[in-house]
């Protein structure tokens, strides 16, 4: 079965689009700044990345699909890999313990939302039909490693089973819009329909 993927992806013509529109707002604003700091502000390494970023979430917004590409560092500790995403934790240490590591260098992570309740069973049944597996905690806690804002909006989690059988999962999102939190725990209760679900392909 294929990987979930946008049905169309992005075409040229959308691609001059976007650059026209950032153009024309420059020329609109151009006399706001000087020479010396836009020809130093082009040297800067992430500016491509940056506006890049800016221009994702303002898609990501009418989407219930989003993709990432992350590096994660399968040689840390499970608990290594929590405290690099520098948040909150809630967290149990033997389902800490038991989380899988996972393969590869870089992976896509898609996240998908439902919108309803679902079973963990039953969802093993929605990474299926998109062609994914759910994805490793190092992979999703990669994701919110690099853009510790991306949980504000899309709550994200995934699941697997320890060696007893039991389901488990890793959960990231912010609380009461102050507190950014990391949750690994047992699960015993269906999930709720806001979360976004982080797959791999199978």
């Amino acid at each position: 079965m294929n990987t979930m993927t946008p049905s169309k992806v992005m075409t040229d013509n959308q691609i001059d689009k976007t650059v026209d529109l950032f153009r024309s707002a420059l020329r609109k604003h151009h006399d706001e700044f000087s020479i010396e700091s836009v020809q130093q502000a082009l040297g800067a390494k992430d500016l491509g990345s940056d506006l890049l970023a800016v221009f994702r979430g303002y898609v990501e917004r009418f989407s219930n699909l989003v993709i990432r590409l992350v590096r994660p560092d399968r040689n840390r500790t499970p608990q290594a890999v929590l405290d690099a995403t520098d948040r909150k934790q809630y967290t149990d240490s033997n389902v800490v313990a038991s989380m899988p590591r996972g393969t590869g260098e870089e992976t896509k992570v898609v996240f998908f939302k439902l919108g309803h309740f679902i079973s963990d069973v039953d969802l093993d049944k929605e990474y299926e039909l998109r062609g994914l597996k759910p994805a490793d905690p190092y992979s999703l806690a990669a994701v919110n490693e690099v853009d510790p804002a991306f949980a504000d909006k899309h709550p994200n989690t995934t699941h697997w089973k320890d060696a007893e059988g039991n389901w488990c999962y890793a959960a990231f999102y912010r609380w009461n819009d102050f507190e950014r939190r990391v949750d690994v725990n047992r699960l015993d209760d269906d999930w709720y329909g806001f979360w976004w679900f982080a797959g791999l392909a199978s």
